[in-house]
C-alpha cells in the first residue's frame, strides 16, 4: 500500500497519522488518515490494524480517541476468545478424569495437598523455575519431557501433553517428583496455575488416553499418584505473554486486596503480601514520618534526608523467629543508594544491592536485605506517590541475580505503588480528620469536672465508634451560685462529626443559660425555643438539634434538695445510704425541637447526705441495636448500684462492665455524683420584716455571726452588702417577709431574698441624685453578685472572699465619690 497509515502502524507498531492523496480515490483527494495497531493482549503480536480515512478538511482530533476505543473493545475480545479457548481446554480435561481421591499443588505458595505422602517443600525461586519451564514446555512444538533439579537431590519431571477440543488446540505440562511415590491406588489430582486455573490430574491411563496418546520412547515412566497438572495453555503462548498474564493476574489481586482498612500500616502489610512471594523474595515499605501523623508530605519529590519509618517487612522462605525487618524504627538511606535516587527523582529505579552478613545472623537488624544472604542480589525501588506528592517508598528484591528485574517489572512495581499510595493517602486524610474530630470533641466535652464541695464526682463517655470516637452524648457539671451545682446530660441524634458540632452548640447553650440562675424547666424551655427557631441549610430542613434529649437537674447543699426536669430523657437514679436503688419520679417532657407539645415540668425531692445520683443516655440501656426489655434493663442498672463502693471511679466501672459486657452498641455518657449536704454550723437564716428598722438588725445579725465564724475581717465590706441588698428588698421587694441567708464555705455567700419578680440592675447615678448606687457598691465590694428567681420571687446574692489580712480601714471619702463623679463633671 505504500506509505499509508496502515502499512505504518503495523511496521512501528504504532499508532500513525498520514495527510496525503490517495491513489484509489477519485480526483485524487488529499486525506488524512489515522490507523493504530490491535495488538493480542495474550501473546501481544500485532493481529491487526484500524484506520480512518476522511477527506482532510473533516479531520477531527477525536479520531484518535475513536481509534483507541476501537482497538482496546478488539483486543478485549481477543481476551475473551482466548479465554474461552482455554476453558474449553480445561473442561475437556476435567472430563477426561476418573472420580477418586484428589491433590492439589498451587505454585502461588507452594503447597502441596495430597492424600499420599508428605508434599514436597518448595522455594520460591524453584517455583518460579518450575513455572518458567513450564512455560518453555508449552511453546515448545519438539520438547515432550524436561528435568528440573531441585534442591535436596530431587528432581521434578515435567511432561508436556497435547489437548484438543474442537477447534481448541493445547498443550497441558504435568509434574512429579522423583522421590514421592505413592505405593497406594491411583489417585487424581487437582492443580492450580499461576493464573488462577483449576483442573485435575490427567496422569490415569483413562485420562491419558483421552486426551493424547504416549509418546514413543518416554524416558520417564510416571505414576498416577506422584503426578500433578502443573499448567493448561496454547503453544503460541510463549514467556512474555505467561508473566504478562501473571501481572495482570498480580494487579487484579492488588485491587481487591489493597485498601480494605483505612490503616496506613496495614496497607503497607498488604501491598507486602501480595509482591512476596509471587514477584519479589523480599519486600520492604517505609513511610515519610510526617504521613504516620496525618500532616502529609511536601508537593514535589522527597529528598534523600527525609524522615522514613518502616511500616511493613516480609521476606519469602526460612525467617528467623527474631526477625522483625525493622518495622516502626526509624529508617535512612544515604545519598546515592538506589533508594535515595527512587526518592529524589521520584521514579522507579531498578540496581543491585550487596549484602555483607549471612542471613543467619541478621535476626532482629534493621537491614532487611541481609536475610537474603550474603551477595549481590536484584532490588527495584518504586515510591509511594499520591497528588504530586511522594508518601513512602517500597522495596523489591531478589534473591541472587538470576532473574533480574526489567522494564516490565518497572511499569508493575510502579502500579503496586500507585495504588497502595492512593490507600495510604486516604488512611492518612482519615487520620487527619479522626485526629481533628476527636480534637473537637475532647474541646466540646469537661476536660476535668469541676472541684465543688456539694458533691463528689466521677464521669464516663464511651463511643460507640471507638475507633473514631465521635458521637453526640454529653455531660456537664457547673457551679451555681448559693454553692448550688447544676449537673446535666444530653443526647444529640445521629453520631459523627455533625452531631459532636450539634453536642457543643446546646452545651455552650445550657452554659448559658445556667449563669442566669434559671429553674431547670426554664432552662429546658429556653432550649426548646432555641431549637424549635433554628434552621437548617434550607427552609425545609430542620435543625440537626431537633430530638435531643435532655436532663437537667440542680443541688442545693444547704437544702438538701435536688430539683430536676426532662425533656424526652430517661429520669436518673438515686441509692439512698441504706443500700435502696429507685428512679426519681420526673414529669415526661418532650425532646428539643417538639416542645409544643406540652409544656416542661420540674419535680424535687431531697436527697440525704451521702446519697448516690446516677444522671446517664439511653445507650446505657441498649442491647445490641435495639432497647429490648427496657424496664428489665432498669432493674439490672438499678442493682448494679446496689452496695456500691465509696470510690465513685469503681462504680462507674461496675455499671459499665454490668450493662455493656461487649462494648457501647451507641454512645454512652455517664454522671455519677455523690451528694453533701452544708453542715448546720456554716448556715445562718433569718426573716426580716418588710420595714426600714429591719436594715439596722440585718447588719447587726450578720456582724454577730461572722464574729461567731472568725471573720473579722468581712465585717466592713459584708455590711455594706447586706444594708444595700436588705434596703433594695424592703423598698422593691413588695409586701411580705425579707429573706437573709449566709452560707459559709470557702467563701462567704450573702443572700437577701423577697417576693418580687424585679430584676435588678447597676445603673450610673447621676451627680444630683441620692439613689441609684446600691447595686455599684455591691459589685464593686464584691467578687461576683447576681440573682435568681424562684417560683414565687427572687433571691439577690453576693459572693465574698475571705482573707487573712487585717480589717480593712474605712474607706476614703474622697475616693468614694469621685467613684460616683460625672466624666467632664466641675469638681
Amino acid at each position: 500500500m505504500g506509505t499509508s497509515s496502515v502499512s505504518m502502524a503495523l511496521s512501528t507498531r504504532a499508532p500513525f497519522v498520514v495527510v496525503g492523496h490517495e491513489h484509489f480515490l477519485h480526483d485524487l483527494k488529499e486525506l488524512t488518515c489515522m490507523a493504530a495497531p490491535v495488538r493480542d493482549p495474550v501473546g501481544g503480536t500485532v493481529r491487526g490494524a484500524v484506520n480512518l480515512s476522511v477527506p482532510r478538511a473533516l479531520a477531527d482530533p477525536t479520531m484518535a480517541l475513536i481509534l483507541q476505543d476501537a482497538t482496546e473493545r478488539i483486543g478485549v475480545r481477543l481476551l475473551e476468545m482466548s479465554s474461552a479457548r482455554e476453558r474449553e481446554l480445561v473442561d475437556s480435561f476435567q472430563r477426561a478424569r476418573e472420580r477418586g481421591r484428589h491433590a492439589e499443588l498451587d505454585l502461588s505458595s507452594g503447597e502441596l495437598s495430597a492424600l499420599v505422602g508428605p508434599p514436597p517443600s518448595l522455594a520460591s525461586q524453584e517455583r518460579l523455575i518450575l513455572l518458567e519451564r513450564a512455560i518453555e514446555l508449552i511453546s515448545s512444538t519438539e520438547e515432550t519431557f524436561l528435568e528440573v533439579p531441585l534442591a535436596g537431590s530431587r528432581v521434578a519431571m515435567l511432561r508436556r501433553r497435547e489437548l484438543h477440543h474442537g477447534d481448541a488446540e493445547g498443550a497441558a505440562v504435568e509434574v512429579s517428583f522423583e522421590d514421592i511415590r505413592d505405593k497406594g491406588a491411583p489417585s487424581p489430582a487437582i492443580a492450580t496455575a499461576f493464573n488462577g486455573h483449576r483442573a485435575q490430574l490427567m496422569s490415569s491411563p483413562s485420562a491419558t488416553e483421552a486426551t493424547a496418546p504416549k509418546a514413543a520412547g518416554d524416558p520417564h515412566t510416571v505414576t498416577p499418584a506422584d503426578a500433578w497438572l502443573l499448567m493448561v495453555g496454547e503453544p503460541g503462548v510463549g514467556r512474555l505473554a505467561a508473566e504478562a498474564r501473571g501481572r495482570l493476574s498480580l494487579l487484579n489481586e492488588a485491587g481487591n486486596r489493597l485498601g480494605t482498612t483505612l490503616d496506613m500500616r496495614r496497607t503497607a502489610e498488604e501491598l507486602a503480601e501480595i509482591a512476596v512471594p509471587r514477584f519479589a523474595d523480599l519486600v520492604v515499605v517505609d513511610l515519610v514520618d510526617s504521613v504516620w501523623t496525618g500532616e502529609g508530605a511536601p508537593p514535589g519529590q522527597s529528598s534523600s534526608d527525609a524522615a522514613l519509618r518502616r511500616a511493613a517487612a516480609r521476606a519469602d522462605g526460612m525467617v528467623p523467629d527474631a526477625w522483625t525487618g525493622g518495622v516502626n524504627e526509624p529508617v535512612h538511606y544515604p545519598a546515592g543508594t538506589p533508594q535515595a535516587r527512587c526518592l529524589e527523582t521520584g521514579q522507579p529505579v531498578t540496581d543491585s544491592v550487596w549484602a555483607t552478613v549471612p542471613a543467619e545472623s541478621s535476626a532482629g537488624r534493621a537491614q532487611p536485605v541481609d536475610l537474603l544472604g550474603e551477595g549481590m542480589h536484584s532490588y527495584l525501588g518504586a515510591p509511594l506517590s499520591a497528588h504530586g506528592s511522594i508518601l513512602g517508598l517500597a522495596g523489591f528484591y531478589r534473591r541472587g541475580r538470576t532473574k533480574p528485574y526489567e522494564q516490565d517489572d518497572l511499569t508493575l512495581a510502579e502500579e503496586l505503588a500507585a495504588r497502595a499510595a492512593i490507600s495510604v493517602e486516604n488512611a492518612r486524610h482519615y487520620r487527619r480528620e479522626h485526629h481533628a474530630s476527636l480534637t473537637l470533641q475532647r474541646s466540646l466535652l469537661p476536660q476535668v469536672l469541676p472541684q465543688v464541695s456539694a458533691v463528689d464526682l466521677a464521669s464516663r463517655y464511651l463511643p460507640a465508634d471507638a475507633g473514631a470516637g465521635v458521637g453526640g452524648d454529653w455531660f456537664d457539671v457547673i457551679p451555681l451560685s448559693g454553692m448550688r451545682v447544676a449537673m446535666v446530660v444530653g443526647d444529640v441524634p445521629g453520631n459523627g462529626l455533625q452531631a459532636a458540632a450539634t453536642m457543643g452548640r446546646l452545651r455552650t447553650a445550657v452554659r448559658t443559660l445556667s449563669g442566669l440562675d434559671l429553674l431547670p424547666e426554664e432552662v429546658l424551655a429556653h432550649l426548646d425555643d432555641l431549637v424549635s427557631r433554628a434552621t437548617g441549610e434550607t427552609a425545609d430542613e430542620p435543625d440537626p438539634a431537633t430530638g435531643t434529649t435532655c436532663l437537667y437537674a440542680v443541688y442545693d447543699p444547704a437544702s438538701r434538695r435536688c430539683t430536676a426536669a426532662r425533656a424526652g430523657h430517661p429520669p436518673p437514679a438515686v441509692v439512698t445510704q441504706g443500700g435502696t436503688a429507685r428512679l426519681i419520679d420526673l414529669p415526661a417532657g418532650p425532646p428539643l425541637g417538639l416542645g409544643g407539645i406540652q409544656p416542661y415540668e420540674s419535680s424535687s425531692v431531697d436527697l440525704p447526705t451521702g446519697s448516690l445520683l446516677l444522671m446517664y443516655t439511653d445507650g446505657l440501656l441498649k442491647e445490641g441495636r435495639g432497647y429490648g426489655d427496657t424496664d428489665a434493663r432498669t432493674e439490672e442498672l438499678l442493682a448494679s448500684l446496689v452496695g456500691a463502693g465509696p470510690q465513685l471511679q469503681d462504680v462507674c466501672d461496675r455499671v459499665t462492665d454490668t450493662m455493656l459486657p461487649n462494648g457501647a452498641h451507641d454512645d454512652v455518657a455517664l454522671l455519677l455524683a455523690r451528694v453533701h449536704a452544708l453542715p448546720e454550723d456554716q448556715v445562718a437564716c433569718w426573716e426580716l420584716p418588710a420595714e426600714p428598722s429591719a436594715v439596722a438588725r440585718a447588719r447587726a445579725l450578720t456582724r454577730a455571726q461572722l464574729a461567731a465564724w472568725n471573720l473579722p475581717e468581712l465585717d466592713f465590706n459584708t455590711g455594706l452588702v447586706v444594708s444595700e441588698l436588705v434596703t433594695n428588698a424592703v423598698r422593691y421587694g413588695g409586701p411580705g417577709p425579707v429573706g437573709l441567708r449566709l452560707l459559709r464555705d470557702d467563701s462567704l455567700i450573702c443572700e437577701v431574698s423577697d417576693r418580687s419578680n424585679s430584676s435588678p440592675r447597676i445603673r450610673r447615678a447621676a451627680t444630683t441624685e441620692e439613689g441609684g448606687r446600691g447595686l455599684f457598691l455591691v459589685a464593686q465590694f464584691t467578687r461576683s453578685w447576681g440573682a435568681r428567681y424562684m417560683p414565687r420571687g427572687k433571691t439577690v446574692w453576693a459572693e465574698l472572699n475571705p482573707h487573712a489580712q487585717q480589717p480593712a480601714p474605712e474607706a476614703d471619702e474622697q475616693a468614694l465619690f469621685a467613684l460616683f463623679d460625672d466624666r467632664g463633671a466641675d469638681g
